[in-house]
This record gives C-alpha cells, structure tokens and sequence, in this order.
C-alpha cells in the first residue's frame, strides 16, 4: 500500500523499566523549539519507533510496554539531524472557513460563503460557493470533498478493474494518516478522503495501485508491471508528488 509519513528505529532490547506517566506531554527541543511527544507503550514493541506527524505537529514515540520513558526520550532528543530535517518539512495547519484556501484536484480554490447562497457546495472555476450557517462552513467543505471523493474512486476503480478483468468489492473512503489507499483479499477498496484535493494523475495512480493488488497482493515485479499497464500516466510521478507534498493535504482542518 501507498504509505505516508517519516519514521526512525532503533533497537532499545535493553530498556525495561517503567515510568510513572507525565502530568503534561514531554517535549524535545529542536533547534531551540520545543515539540510535544505523544509516548506510546506497545506490548509487542522491542524497540524505539519515532515519528513526526506533521498533521498533529508533534512526535509520536513508541517504545515496549515496560521500557524507561526518561530513556526513550533522551534516544529521541539525540536524532537532532533526522528531528530538524522532519521538522523542517513541518507546514502550519489551515482551518477552513469562509475566505479560505483548498485544493481540489490539486488545484486551491477559495471558499466563498453568502448567507444568500444554497446552503450546498457548488464548485464555480476556482471558487467554492456555499450559504447556510457561517460556523458549519467547515464541516458541510469536509462532507461534500468527502462524496466527491467516493463517486471518483469509485467510479475510477471500477473502470480500470473492468478494463482489466478484475471485479471490485465495496470501495469506501476513510482518513487514514499511514496509507492513501488498501485492498482486503476479498476484494474491498479503500481510499483517503483527500486524495480529491490532489492532483488528478496522483489520484488515478493510487487508484490503479489498489486495484492491482486485486490481481497481486505484494508488491512484486508483476504487481508493478500491472500499476504501469493500469495507470494511464507517469507512476513514478505520482508516488514522489506523494511523498514530497502528501502530508500537507491533512493540514487541512474542518472544524
């Protein structure tokens, strides 16, 4: 599957001892700014996993059940080159509401609200339109990206299976933050929601991803080979458009 977000491991087999739980969230200084830590104690966990959610703004750090919390983030306060390159990748949230910016089909469009206006959403070039309350703007944005995004994807894999000779099962939308698109062995599909705020060739790749795993469920030569028959553009575009801008599509926060 498409995967999204940085992460650093290291062994830590030798770190056993619990701590009692912190009043307030720790924090890590990086370049002189200090970043909340989200601990995380995993029973299967044996050793130390760091991650930067750039969405949430802060780091997530993992560590077994029974490890030292006070060691685990003194390891992590260590990785200062792999926390300042994260952090610098770091973009602000962006709350939606009248007068703001969101792409669709990577392209930003300005929410426009009027009390006049229907209260339903209507796309007009590079505006957004919509009535209705002023403080559910936000929120009624989220649903209509939301249908929008289902009617594509799923109109958009069940054409490339068809084409392919492969039947598709339910396909819904959800907001994962680890993985744009997935495939069960029954042949269900899933997708991220904000994959309509990207660029169409980045969407349609994701989609021709899921829906090769209905044929292959690993990502072996005969697996890609099938994404680039599948797909009706550049692969290897769309994957490193993902990589280099996906995290800033969950900066976008709807009320």
């Amino acid at each position: 599957m498409l995967q999204a977000r940085s992460k650093i491991i290291l062994s830590s087999a030798l770190f056993r001892l619990s701590a009692p739980p912190a009043a307030d969230p720790p924090q890590i200084l990086v370049d002189g700014e200090a970043w909340p830590v989200r601990l995380v104690h995993h029973t299967r966990s044996r050793r130390y996993r760091l991650v930067f959610d750039a969405a949430r703004a802060e780091l997530r750090l993992t560590l077994p059940r029974r490890g030292n919390a006070a060691k685990a983030l003194r390891w992590a306060s260590e990785q200062q080159d792999w926390l300042a390159e994260q952090v610098g990748k770091a973009v602000l949230p962006v709350d939606i509401g009248p007068g703001a910016m969101v792409p669709l089909f990577g392209v930003d469009r300005r929410i426009e609200w009027d009390p006049a206006f229907p209260r339903a959403v209507r796309l007009d070039g590079d505006r957004l339109l919509l009535g209705g309350p002023a403080d559910g703007v936000g929120r009624r944005i989220e649903r209509w990206l939301k249908a929008q995004a289902l009617d594509l994807v799923t109109a958009e894999s069940r054409d490339i299976a068809a084409r392919a000779g492969l039947v598709v099962g339910r396909v819904g939308v959800g907001d994962p933050r680890s993985r744009w698109g997935s495939c069960t062995a029954t042949g269900d599909l899933r997708y991220s929601w904000r994959l309509v705020m990207a660029p169409d060739h980045v969407r349609r790749a994701t989609v021709a991803h899921e829906v090769a795993h209905l044929r292959h469920m690993d990502h072996g030569r005969a697996f890609h080979a099938l994404v680039d028959d599948l797909h009706d553009g550049d692969v290897a575009a769309a994957r490193a458009w993902l990589r280099s801008e996906g995290r800033g599509l969950h900066r976008y926060r709807f009320g």
